[in-house]
């Protein structure tokens, strides 16, 4: 027995040996051959995603969506935001406001755009000159309205001159929109450079097959701190659950957007996490209020106070993001804490309804796109508003399509997220409900009040921060007032990721935050 016992524990040790020598052989070699995961310059990052960007030009894109794909990534703007979501100096090196219309920016020096040209004044006023050129047509234009001229001092400062006071003009210049573009490639492709993105930033386009996947390389000349991975793919793949499992295989990194429904796998994985944090962005249900029946404010009124808020949140979010009452997120400058949403009352609903002209009921279509919660948030909107004699069509569509849809105007109702991209409560307030925003500029509700619009246009010239948040309480309580939302939660930002992963994160406004991302 002794014997037996000395021969099976020096078979052990060596075949220890033997397992160990292998292992590490095979890994070096497999890291070598593949090219997959982590390999000694870094690897490659693969996020699968829902879907595919609007495009590739910060300047045309309508959605975070979109944005989180080159913001701070391809392009970088004069400042950006910190981890605590406090502005800091990016492409400018300091500022200074020089009187309530003038505002100076010292710029970088030894920074290069990825075609090789230097970053100086002259990119920085052919961005913006571009952004705010009316045979360009962008969309985001609106975002930087007050905007009157760029002016170049010299090499490295820049002026900007506004046409009105304008107090939060550092946050939307940490924004996606304000991103700064190649000027020779503003001068070869003008409005047309969808596929030919340009910037400062850590990564350097290399491909895009439209619907499929988008390349980035790391960009070795990077002036500030380098990525740590060598690529990046944004890979297109519409179905979550193959989005999961591509974490399970090692065949993507990060997988998002995550649906609360899918929480509980990823959790239970042995190759996966749940990223979450609370963001800027919230949740809502929308009226288009141009648009029969929708118009008359009673059948919104009624729609309003038949929806049961509390039970959406817990069945479909499992109460993941806390119940919202505006459609600015709890964390945003402006937001208002006491606004107060309509009460549940299904009698008052049928009388509203019936002084509408509908005392049996409508019939009506409601738009939302393919994501599990949204689908699932339709069907119980579909099952409550029968209480009141309301038929809800439910239209589906790819992402893509739903956003051209939405801000056509061809809507009735919809599902709608709003991901604050500045952090102040102007970039919801304006985009959102300001009559000039109608359409791709965020206006999906096509809402015009003249008083909401002054208030607005108040907040943006007051300097005073609290008087500020007193015109947007006022500005929130009249578009709750005119029931042109009905707020659903604010909203968490929900990622899947790999346990090899460090370093990533989502920025409050729901921006992908990769540059330092590392894959063990």
């Amino acid at each position: 027995m002794r014997l037996k016992l000395g021969i099976g524990k020096l078979f052990v040790v060596m075949l220890i040996i033997l397992v160990i020598t292998g292992c590490s052989t095979g890994q070096k070699n497999s890291s070598t051959a593949t090219g997959k995961g982590k390999t000694d310059n870094g690897g490659t990052l693969v996020i699968a995603r829902l879907s595919d960007a609007e495009n590739l030009d910060h300047q045309f894109m309508s959605t975070i969506n979109s944005a989180s794909v080159t913001h701070n990534k391809i392009y970088e703007g004069l400042v950006g935001r910190d981890k605590n979501a406090e502005i800091k100096p990016l492409l400018a090196e300091e500022w200074n406001q020089l009187d309530d219309l003038t505002w100076e920016f010292k710029l970088r020096k030894g920074v290069t755009f990825h075609d090789g040209t230097e970053f100086k004044a002259d990119a920085v006023k052919a961005t913006f000159d571009r952004l705010l050129d009316p045979n360009v047509g962008s969309p985001r234009a609106i975002v930087f309205k007050m905007v009157k001229e760029v002016k170049i001092i010299d090499d490295y400062t820049v002026q900007f001159i506004l046409s009105e006071p304008f107090s939060p003009l550092l946050s939307i210049l940490a924004s996606h929109e304000g991103g700064i573009i190649g000027p020779k490639t503003i001068e070869k492709f003008g409005k047309n450079i969808i596929n030919e993105p340009n910037g400062t930033g850590p990564f350097v386009f290399e491909s895009w097959a439209s619907g499929k996947e988008i390349v980035f390389k790391k960009n070795d000349n990077y002036w500030g701190t380098k990525a740590n991975v060598d690529k990046v793919t944004f890979k297109v793949v519409p179905e979550e659950t193959t989005r999961i499992s591509m974490l399970e295989t090692g065949e993507a990194q990060i997988a998002e957007p995550l649906s609360v429904p899918m929480m509980d796998t990823v959790e239970s994985s042995q190759a996966s996490k749940v990223y979450r944090s609370e963001g800027y962005g919230t949740e809502f249900i929308g009226f288009n209020v141009q648009k029969a029946p929708f118009n008359d404010i009673r059948v919104r009124k009624a729609i309003s106070h038949a929806v049961e808020m509390d039970s959406i949140i817990k069945g479909v979010f499992n109460n993941v993001g806390k119940k919202a009452n505006s459609t600015m997120g709890s964390q945003v400058f402006g937001y208002h804490p006491d606004l107060k949403a309509y009460d549940y009352n299904l009698n008052e609903a049928k009388k509203l309804l019936a002084e509408a002209g509908y005392p049996n009921g409508l019939e009506i279509n409601l738009l939302t796109m393919d994501s599990k919660e949204r689908i699932n948030m339709a069907e119980v909107l579909q099952s409550q508003l029968k209480g009141i004699g309301v038929n809800v069509k439910i239209e589906v569509m790819e992402y893509g399509a739903f956003v051209q849809k939405l801000y056509g105007a061809d809507t009735q109702m919809f599902l709608l997220s709003w991901r604050n991209a500045t952090g102040d409560g102007d970039y919801n307030q304006y985009n959102q409900f300001h009559s000039s925003s109608h359409g791709a500029s965020g206006n999906a509700f096509f809402y015009s009040n003249k008083e909401v619009d002054s208030l607005i246009e108040a907040a943006r010239r007051e300097k005073d921060q609290e008087k500020r948040k007193e015109l947007y309480a006022k500005s929130q309580e009249l578009e709750m007032e005119d029931a042109v939302y009905i707020p659903v939660r604010v909203i968490e930002n929900l990622a899947a990721i790999g346990k090899n992963v460090e370093g990533f994160s989502m920025s409050p406004s729901g921006y992908l935050e990769i540059n330092e991302v590392k894959i063990k």
